[in-house]
């Protein structure tokens, strides 16, 4: 396994992987486009590689093309099977290929970016971590970030999540939540923040990852159609990072439109 860098955090490890399937609906192989003279799955590695904490960072695809583009960059890059029903299972297929101890240390936390979120900071990715390390007795950590936007706090594609005061997720929600009962546009103002749109980055204990296929699909899970609440069902946390602000995944030919432009405007 190649590694970005040597790091490790109070005796904590992690490493991040970028699951990368070439097949995409709105967007055909959009991973592999290229209008900025580099492919886009190139900008989401490099993005990645500036974190801190993380020791090393490899894409895990399950196509030739991906494999090779990356090779071709000077990434790290893992061919995992195409029968992977999610991107979460084929980061779990790299983690089973991790040795328990690497050197002094094995990889204890595995990070989860992925491949069509080119802006995504490094210091958002060191913020998961550094929550999950703070946090010993919990298995995944997450992202929020606050909304500002009424359009965004009412968009379903807009996951919604609220958390306590210890920052460990209640619920994730494609509705508005909370719900405030009397609307006043002076909420999206307030400090601390009412409202907070997740950001579907995870961060992994190892063992945890490993574990993920045994917990059954759930009954909130099917009905909104957000697998973190299939975690929260079974009993377990996840505890949340907050970041200042949310970065644009690539889902639509727009969506890359707009990326190109604000890079080749930098």
């Amino acid at each position: 396994m190649e590694t970005a860098k040597q790091s490790v955090q109070g005796g904590v490890t992690s490493f991040i992987v970028i699951p990368a399937r070439l097949a995409s609906t709105r967007l055909p192989r959009k991973l592999l486009l290229r209008e900025t003279g580099k492919p886009l799955i190139q900008h989401t590695y490099e993005s990645a590689a500036t974190a801190r904490r993380p020791s090393g960072l490899c894409v895990a695809t399950d196509h030739e093309d991906i494999f090779n583009a990356v090779r071709a960059f000077g990434g790290a890059a893992e061919m995992t099977s195409a029968d992977c029903a999610s991107g979460t299972d084929r980061v779990a297929e790299v983690a089973r290929s991790f040795s328990r101890r690497a050197g002094a240390t094995g990889i204890d936390i595995v990070v989860n970016v992925q491949g069509d979120e080119p802006e995504l900071p490094g210091s958002s990715i060191d913020a998961a971590i550094a929550v999950l390390e703070a946090n010993p007795g919990v298995g995944i950590s997450t992202l929020a970030a606050p909304i500002r936007k009424r359009e965004q706090l009412l968009d379903p594609s807009c996951v919604k999540v609220v958390f306590d005061g210890s920052g460990r997720a209640m619920y994730f929600s494609r509705s508005p939540i909370p719900h405030a009962r009397e609307w006043q546009d002076e909420l999206l103002a307030r400090e601390p923040p009412c409202f907070y749109q997740h950001i579907g980055l995870y961060a992994y204990r190892r063992d945890f990852l490993l574990d993920l296929a045994a917990i059954p699909a759930s009954r909130l899970e099917q009905l909104e159609k957000l697998e973190q609440l299939r975690f929260l069902e079974a009993g377990h946390t996840i505890v949340v990072a907050v970041v200042e602000k949310a970065t644009a995944g690539i889902d639509t030919p727009h969506d890359y439109r707009a990326f190109v432009e604000r890079v080749l405007a930098r």
